[in-house]
């Protein structure tokens, strides 16, 4: 590449602007400016949801929290090429809507062509990383509103741990009522994933009871001047049909990392799709490192069950 003023190509040929990871970094080195480009070129959907009313995304913004582990492997998401070729594998299965993300992560996929016609969702509060002594702290250190908008991106996803020993939490139910409050009106959905956390040993863990999920939902669903952009972002839990009377909002389901073997944790999902208010899934890690690393075979099984 060269020093002159970028040429984008024309988006309608399908054709991405690097091929590979090294020209990615070429790039960025060179014309960082051909990122805004990109986003600004880049095809979207007509609308957020599918004809079938249904979603299925690929989560992808555990690293900037520094949760790097799936699947009991502790170093599984060191290698970013390595999660890029998971994530442009899972993109490219037939019924996968899209990709929620931090910026790092959505700005490769879009640079290699990943995110054409596809809905992104982007990751705002990173600023609680794992096993840190400010786990609790939910600051926005990723998307801000503004970013989210020129973007042209088609929601915005926030984590919401409610800790009710920690006067702190208060400060980030603050951040985020903002934070859902502008999103709603510039027209763009807020996508809330709100725990009942508390902090054991040291650890922040949390309860994932059906009362405490239950009293997680009425507590997010409230923040905001304005519901009507709102979506829910929860946990599979027993009696998830108790837990789905709680809201009247459109919900996806988490996938976690779970323990369990991975027939079981399909079978979960099954169940809870069924439910009138579950839109859809956005599943990471379950789907990205699966235990036999067949990322394709897992897609596909999850996409079966959404669509």
């Amino acid at each position: 590449m060269s020093d002159t003023a970028l040429d984008l190509p024309d988006v309608a040929t399908g054709t991405p602007l690097c091929a590979t990871y090294a020209e990615v970094t070429e790039l960025r080195s060179r014309h960082p400016e051909a990122i805004a480009q990109a986003l600004a070129t880049r095809r979207r959907r007509p609308s957020f949801l599918p004809e079938d009313g249904r979603l299925m995304l690929v989560a992808a913004d555990h690293p900037a929290r520094g949760a790097l582990a799936a699947q009991g492997r502790p170093t599984a998401m060191n290698s970013r090429t390595d999660m890029l070729d998971r994530l442009r594998t899972a993109l490219s299965r037939p019924g996968v809507d899209g990709l929620l993300a931090t910026a790092d992560i959505a700005e490769d996929l879009l640079l290699l062509g990943a995110l054409e016609d596809k809905v992104v969702v982007a990751s705002m509060n990173r600023g609680g990383l794992a096993g840190s002594a400010f786990e609790m702290d939910d600051r926005m250190t990723a998307y801000d509103v503004q970013g989210v908008v020129e973007a042209r991106f088609d929601a915005a996803k926030m984590l919401n741990r409610f800790d009710l020993d920690d006067p702190g939490t208060v400060v980030s139910m603050e951040a985020a009522g903002r934070a859902v409050t502008a999103l709603a009106r510039a027209g763009v959905i807020a996508m809330l994933e709100p725990f009942l956390s508390r902090r054991t040993d040291g650890r922040v863990v949390n309860d994932l009871s059906p009362d405490a999920v239950v009293k997680s939902v009425h507590i997010a669903q409230g923040l905001g001047a304005t519901s009507a952009y709102t979506w829910l972002k929860l946990p599979v839990v027993d009696e998830m049909e108790r837990v789905m009377d709680a809201t009247t909002l459109p919900t996806l389901l988490l996938g976690g990392d779970p323990s369990r073997r991975p027939e079981e944790t399909y079978a979960q999902w099954r169940d809870a799709l069924a439910l009138p208010s579950v839109r859809g899934l956005v599943v990471g890690r379950t789907l990205l490192y699966p235990p036999d690393d067949d990322v394709t075979g897992a897609v596909d099984t999850a996409v079966s069950l959404v669509h």
